[in-house]
């Protein structure tokens, strides 16, 4: 096969993986694994692992490293250094340590029954090192959906996912060392790690202002496409060099990353590099399927299923062990180590290159591999009965949610047509404030334990509860309540919000806020009373001090601030459409367009209202005569040379801008 014809293969393989993952509700890497077992050399043998695609396949690790640097800060750290350095660094050392200690027993075991175990020390460090790697791509997906990324079990995986990737940077400089003997690999190792240190140093020193400095420099040509070629340019840049210097471009990648993340780019980078990272990093799980040979498993499935559920209950146990040493609630320890247990990406990272080492056996690289694989797609089942497992485990975890349950109804109690508020950040407290100041009673949920001590100490009425719960909008009081109000700008967990206030107090008005009015049609659909978008309110209060300022009187203010918010921002949903507008996203948006009537119009002496463009999607904001005279678009007659401001879809538009000028 020609290059072309393998890259089409991967490609198409990897178009059908996904679409039947995505379908079946599993994650795509799963996908990407599948299908390069089935085209593989050990199955329908369509593609063999060449030099090129695997070259090509090594960037898809080169753009991970480079999403985790983008991670990687000091505030970050601060905030979750209990379950990093804690947690984290214990259970990456620990599995590591115990995978060592079993080589150990296996040796001594197999030589009293005198049989020769062909594993040494090196070996089992990389299996270690593979096996103490959590899946983060899987699991914050998980979280993400069912909206636990800032629960107290959602913080612990987050901070043990960030050891276990920073834990990828020195292991990928240890294993290719480990090949040495004796002196030579303390020799290597330190070199190694002397060469680390003096790049990163001169890098981490440097390397930000001028990072900064140059970010700044290409932004300002305002050119997405040369964005992206610096952007590239940086992260395989960085990634040659410190391959050059004897290490890896894994991690140049990471240290690229790192300098982005302290920038006020940081954000747009990590939306530009997202389809590199995803399409690249597919390459790679599919060059991984490849080397998986099925045949071995069929005879050795014991040993697979064997290789599985080990490290899974290990893991579990250990990760569970861990957060309960550092002071975690039991249900909290039990629901980190579920959703932890499982093997990770990274895993097969350093995997393949224990194997290119030759520090591990091929034979026991597909039953590695296989019990990997499984242990991944067991986790959405993990993490779906998570709860029916804790409550098995820890009877103390029930006992927990029903004391918070019951707190939660101890102080709504005597609540009678009370506001509830779902999140208590800045915008919360503000609306509990003004709620207090009129003698409004209020109960707020947060799930931030530390906000919540510190507001409930000064006496305001905020427990510990997550809204999107139906258990705590009910202790809540949600059925007495006069109004609920969403207070934080999470669309998902908005939606769900108003599912279960639609279906157990459908005549409870919600109020919901967002950043912008994208999501508004969808949250009143879903049963939002009202949304208050920020962007859109901010300008109306930018406009209503302007007014009052250039000498509007205020009751007028009042008034076209108030007609704005009747017609539910109407005159303000849209923009005036730029060349540097072109973007996939901003095709559905609303936007404004000026179109001048010819002084021989076919429309002149019509009023405007009989032209009925808002039977074509299209409403008219302003009407401006020739002389610059603006006129009220209610009952207005057309004349030669009229302005019209007209707010619609892109489509919308066009067929309106026919009509007026061509009659």
């Amino acid at each position: 096969m020609t290059s072309l014809d393998l890259a089409l293969l991967y490609l198409v393989a990897a178009v059908f993986g996904v679409v039947i993952c995505r379908s079946l509700k599993l994650p795509p890497m799963l996908g990407y694994l599948a299908v390069g077992v089935l085209i593989g050399p050990n199955a329908l043998a369509f593609a063999h692992d060449s030099a090129s695609i695997q070259y090509l396949a090594e960037f898809g690790v080169v753009f991970l490293m480079f999403a985790i640097g983008l991670e990687f800060n000091l505030p970050k750290l601060r905030a979750l250094k209990t379950a990093v350095f804690g947690i984290g660094m214990a259970q990456v050392v620990l599995t590591i340590a115990g995978a060592m200690a079993g080589n150990v027993l296996l040796i001594a075991g197999f030589a009293m029954l005198g049989i020769a175990w062909e594993m040494g020390w090196q070996g089992s460090l990389v299996l270690g090192s593979a096996m103490a790697m959590s899946s983060t791509a899987i699991i914050v997906k998980l979280m993400a959906e069912r909206l636990e990324l800032e629960s107290p079990h959602g913080k612990l995986v987050m901070g043990v996912l960030l050891f276990q990737d920073l834990a990828v940077v020195p292991l990928l400089v240890l294993i290719p060392a480990l090949n040495s003997s004796g002196s030579e690999m303390m020799t290597a190792l330190a070199w190694a790690g002397l060469k680390a240190a003096v790049l990163l140093t001169l890098l981490l020193y440097g390397g930000q202002k001028v990072m900064r400095w140059w970010l700044t420099l290409v932004a300002r040509r305002k050119s997405d496409e040369l964005f992206m070629l610096n952007l590239l340019l940086v992260t395989l840049g960085l990634a040659w060099l410190t391959e050059h210097f004897g290490l890896s471009l894994a991690l140049g990648a990471f240290v690229a990353g790192m300098l982005i993340s302290e920038t006020e780019y940081r954000h747009q980078v990590e939306t530009d590099i997202r389809p590199f990272h995803d399409v690249l990093l597919g390459l790679f799980f599919i060059t991984i399927g490849m080397k998986l040979d099925w045949r071995p498993l069929v005879d050795s499935w014991w040993l697979v299923i064997l290789l599985t559920l080990a490290p899974v209950v290990a893991k579990f146990a250990l990760i569970a062990g861990l957060a309960r040493l550092f002071k975690s609630p039991p249900g909290v320890a039990l629901r980190t180590g579920l959703y932890l247990a499982q093997a990770g990406e990274f895993g097969f990272v350093l995997l393949t290159l224990g194997a290119q080492q030759g520090l591990v056996a091929q034979q026991w690289v597909s039953p590695v591999l296989a019990s990997m694989v499984l242990s991944m797609l067991g986790t959405p089942i993990l993490v779906m009965y998570s709860n029916r497992i804790v409550m098995k485990l820890s009877s103390s975890d029930w006992l927990m949610q029903s004391v918070q349950l019951t707190m939660i109804a101890k102080k709504s109690i005597q609540s009678e047509a009370h506001v509830i508020i779902c999140g208590y950040g800045r915008s919360g407290q503000n609306l509990a404030r003004l709620l207090e100041g009129e003698h409004i009673p209020y109960m707020a949920l947060d799930l931030d334990p530390d906000r919540v001590r510190q507001a409930a100490a000064a006496g305001q009425s905020v427990v510990f509860g997550d809204a999107a719960k139906v258990q705590s909008l009910m202790a809540a009081g949600l059925a007495r309540a006069s109004a609920v109000v969403v207070s934080y700008h999470d669309t998902p967990s908005a939606l769900k919000i108003l599912h279960l206030v639609r279906e157990h107090a459908p005549k409870v008005p919600v109020v919901v806020r967002t950043i912008d009015d994208t999501d508004l049609e969808k949250l009143k659909t879903a049963g939002a009373t009202e949304v208050v978008p920020e962007a859109i309110e901010g300008s109306l209060m930018l406009a209503s001090h302007a007014l009052a300022l250039v000498g509007v009187p205020m009751r007028r203010v009042i008034r076209i601030t108030r007609d704005a918010r009747d017609k539910r921002y109407g005159l303000l949903r849209g923009y005036f459409h730029g060349a540097d507008d072109d973007t996939v996203d901003e095709l559905d948006q609303a936007r404004l367009s000026s179109v001048t009537l010819p002084s021989a119009s076919p429309h002149t002496g019509k009023l405007l209202d009989d032209l009925a463009l808002h039977a074509l999607g299209v409403a008219v904001v302003s009407l401006r005569r020739a002389n610059g005279k603006g006129l009220l678009v209610d009952g207005a007659t057309l004349a030669g040379g009229d302005t019209l401001v007209i707010s619609g879809m892109p489509a919308a538009l066009a067929l309106a801008e026919e009509k007026l000028l061509g009659g």
